[in-house]
């Protein structure tokens, strides 16, 4: 359960409310969900923002924007290390990318395929490939996750814990192999291990 304090006015006393964590609505507009094959991770002191993107086709497009406090990324963090886990124990293996088939590949003549990766462009350039659209562009507070997956898919539904009711802000899925992604990116920029 979370408390919050609500005051009515001024010298009124302070009420305590709780909020449940066992059920949040979902919006009509929430619950269809969006499909991200990306992820970028912006954060600062007091805020991490983790952008969802999709790139099956050009102009990559940010489908949805969450924010939420570096202690809830944090917990996110480690809802998602576990949910991993247990995708593992349940299918053997964490989810991976398929390899490229070395035969049909665009590798060019004398590059080697253990080459390093080229370093990451600015984040300005990034932005400047992705389309944003205006009803993104102000992103979904979040201050609870929950994580669901199957043999192909993580679902991520993130929570604004509230009274009187919880409510599902967005609901991202992901391919499986795309969580892994997802948790690094997290890590990095929490600046973890």
């Amino acid at each position: 359960m979370s408390e919050e304090s609500h005051s009515n006015a001024g010298d009124q006393p302070l009420e305590r409310v709780s909020a449940s964590d066992l059920t949040a609505r979902v919006p009509e507009g929430v619950g269809h969900g969006v499909f991200a094959t990306g992820v970028i991770v912006l954060h600062s002191p007091t805020e991490v923002t983790i952008d969802f993107v999709q790139a099956v086709a050009n102009p990559r497009r940010l489908v949805a924007r969450v924010v939420m406090s570096p202690v809830i990324a944090l917990q996110f963090l480690d809802a998602l290390e576990t949910n991993l886990g247990r995708y593992t124990e349940t299918f053997g293996t964490e989810p991976r990318e398929p390899a490229p088939n070395a035969g049909l590949g665009s590798s060019k003549e004398g590059s080697s395929p253990a080459a390093s990766p080229a370093p990451a462009p600015p984040i300005s350039d990034a932005y400047d490939q992705i389309k944003v659209p205006d009803d993104v562009l102000c992103g979904s507070y979040a201050n609870t996750v929950s994580i669901m997956h199957t043999g192909s898919e993580f679902t991520f539904d993130f929570i604004h814990r509230g009274f009187p009711r919880s409510v599902v802000t967005c609901r991202v899925c992901m391919a499986a192999p795309r969580a892994p992604g997802l948790r690094e990116s997290l890590s990095r920029s929490l600046r973890i291990g």
